[in-house]
């Protein structure tokens, strides 16, 4: 991305007085005094060496877990070798916009083996090349379904907390309404669905597991919506998918959801991935970017942008979205997942998350850590805590354990593929003790 900065004095006063603004400080107006920094208090340099041992210093008091027994959006899955193998490559690594498409069928062709395979596991028409993140996919799969009559988006309470956040900051800003529909038993109310559902309703918003880890009956969700005239839009899973209906088959209109379960460690919480898909009726309303397949002069294979950031060249006005670029490598990142694991691979990592979550369910329940809700889970579930919730987790912490996200209600549990019996049991010993 270009970005223009002014060369002199001159330029500078022209510009704002172009805006109107009297100094460049105006320009941050609306930012709260309290978080602006008057000037920064930077130290002399430093050789490169000194650099290395100070950076080694700090990662020394970086936390190493050795079992993780947390979820709640970010999620410890093995990742096979290849896949950082081939994202560490200089050509994918440095790679940028792909505008001339005749030298970027390499990045062209890894966007649309991804799309491809978002649409695999989506079961629906057409995927993006991506967005930031999985809050920013559903924020404008929302904004997608947005319509001159129909502005009222209904979002089950059940989603993460920062998805929904994400949501109605979107459509605080486009000029949308959200409702939230209360949840019963850890799953959405359908019956307060039903009845909150009018004419004026855009969309609907269900996760598929939701937050607490419980599997949602959205075909009650789905056919509610379709009767009303609204849009249905699943917040899924990916590694869930593999194992659960799809999208396609619930008669989702847009599926989105947190790509980091698709080979990204999860590297203090970024860079993540938001993917999309959607039947291909709203295929113009997906934001960003789409590569498509066809052939060249010479009758070859080729790779274009089909359908690009509209809202970055014209009319950025009355653009839906301003979303203009994507997480190229992050993308990459998950077609090389999907690619090593395949079918049964991504079907297996499902399956044993869901057994271990099982098994640790039923022991944690004997101890006195009882489930909350009756709802079938996946790999997350949750339960009361007999014992102080905090000193439980520094006891586990003690012992290199990160145990699950302490609630209001309780702790919720999470576990993949890669939480061995063994680990499971050496949890279980300490909760044991820690109740006695």
């Amino acid at each position: 991305m270009n970005t223009y900065v002014p060369s002199s004095a001159e330029e500078k006063r022209l510009m704002l007085e172009a805006l109107g603004m009297k100094d460049a400080d105006e320009l941050y107006a609306d930012i709260p005094e309290k978080i602006k920094i008057k000037h920064l208090s930077l130290p002399e340099g430093i050789s490169e060496q000194e650099l290395s041992e100070k950076a080694e210093a700090l990662c020394r008091k970086n936390k190493v877990y050795t079992a993780i027994f947390r979820g709640a959006g970010a999620y410890n899955h093995y990742i096979p070798a290849i896949v950082r193998s081939v994202i560490s490559k200089e050509e994918f690594v440095t790679a940028y916009t792909p505008y001339q498409a005749e030298i970027s069928q390499g990045i062209l062709q890894s966007i649309f083996e991804y799309q491809t395979m978002i649409c695999a596991l989506t079961g629906l028409d057409v995927s993006n090349a991506s967005v930031y993140d999985g809050a920013s996919a559903a924020a404008e799969s929302v904004a997608a379904c947005r319509e001159r009559k129909r502005s009222k988006a209904l979002v089950s309470s059940l989603l993460n907390p920062m998805v929904i956040s994400t949501v109605e900051t979107y459509c605080k800003a486009n000029g949308m309404t959200v409702e939230l529909i209360p949840g019963k038993d850890g799953v959405t109310d359908t019956d307060a669905l039903t009845s909150a559902l009018d004419d004026t309703t855009a969309c609907v918003l269900t996760a598929q597991v939701n937050f607490l880890g419980c599997i949602e009956d959205c075909r009650i969700a789905s056919d509610a919506a379709h009767a009303a005239g609204a849009k249905y839009i699943m917040y899924i899973n990916p590694i869930a998918a593999a194992i659960l209906s799809s999208a396609g088959e619930y008669r989702a209109d847009l599926a989105c959801g947190e790509g980091q379960p698709l080979g990204m460690p999860l590297s203090f919480g970024g860079p993540y991935l938001g993917f999309m898909a959607a039947r291909k009726e709203l295929v113009r309303k997906l934001p960003g970017r789409i590569v498509g397949q066809t052939l060249d002069s010479d009758g070859n294979r080729a790779f274009v942008l089909t359908l690009q950031a509209r809202e970055q060249h014209i009319r950025r006005e009355k653009a839906s979205s301003n979303i203009c670029s994507n997480e190229a490598l992050c993308a990459l990142c998950a077609a090389c997942y999907m690619s090593a694991m395949g079918k049964k691979g991504m079907r297996r990592a499902a399956t044993v998350s869901l057994s271990n979550a099982h098994y640790l369910a039923k022991a944690l329940d004997s101890l006195g850590f009882k489930r909350i809700y009756s709802s079938e889970f996946f790999n997350e579930f949750l339960t009361s805590c007999p014992v102080n919730s905090d000193e439980l987790m520094k006891k586990l912490d003690c012992e290199g354990i990160l145990g699950g996200l302490p609630t209001k209600d309780g702790i919720l549990w999470c576990t993949t593929e890669c939480n061995s019996r063994e680990q499971i049991d050496r949890l279980l010993k300490i909760c044991g003790e820690a109740t006695k």
